[in-house]
């Protein structure tokens, strides 16, 4: 199923929503203009088989933890719109990448471009507790789908799984604006870091071999 090895890029100023569209449903992502779409990664001293995942929207509902996860942030307040990028989220972006020993992200422009217009524009959700900015995502809306690129949040509001409750927020947006998929990027077939993305019901993968989405399940 992941036998395939594959290593690709290119570098796009502008795309189509129907073009992006296209791209995601291939396993592609890109941070600002670079896309790239790979099968294998190393990561702290071991490899692994890198799976591209999506939420068919029309199959996804709550379980019971991502309702609590709800619950436990209704007094917080959010806001959407075009992305900006400024010194409040520079700060954040500063603070949340302190939660990383290794593989430290240089700088937010490594996944916004600047301007967040190209090659597409970007949205972002900020979310407020009180008047502070704890945690913003990124995201763009294409035609049928709509595809996370970075989350953030303050080390200090762990407990309230505030990267989780991001996605939850993309997802209600995208199944009010009658999009088809989420795209939450990539996980690993591996346990990892990512595992969160695993989570959801109604997830997809990407099979590398036969270029097609599947089900995901979970390996026992």
């Amino acid at each position: 199923m992941l036998g395939v090895e594959l290593d690709e890029s290119f570098v796009r100023y502008r795309v189509t929503a129907e073009e992006l569209d296209e791209l995601l449903a291939n396993g592609w992502r890109h941070f600002g203009t670079y896309f790239f779409r790979y099968s294998i990664t190393l990561s702290y001293g071991n490899v692994y088989n890198v799976i591209p995942l999506r939420i068919r929207l029309e199959k996804f509902s709550l379980s019971k933890s991502l309702r609590r996860i709800i619950k436990r942030n209704r007094d917080l307040k959010y806001t959407i719109s075009p992305a900006v990028i400024d010194d409040e989220k520079i700060n954040l972006f500063e603070i949340h990448k302190s939660r990383f020993k290794h593989n430290q992200p240089k700088s937010i422009y490594t996944f916004i471009n600047q301007p967040p217009t190209c090659p597409y524009p970007v949205m972002e959700i900020s979310i407020f507790k009180d008047e502070e900015l704890i945690a913003a995502s990124f995201f763009e809306m294409a035609k049928k789908s709509l595809s996370s690129i970075y989350a953030m949040f303050n080390p200090r509001e762990s407990s309230r799984s505030l990267g989780i409750y991001t996605m939850l927020l993309e997802i209600d947006l995208a199944i009010n604006s009658n999009k088809k998929y989420y795209y939450p990027g990539y996980a690993y077939k591996e346990p990892s870091f990512y595992d969160y993305k695993k989570r959801f019901r109604g997830t997809e993968m990407f099979d590398w071999t036969t270029q097609k989405w599947q089900e995901f399940h979970q390996d026992p």
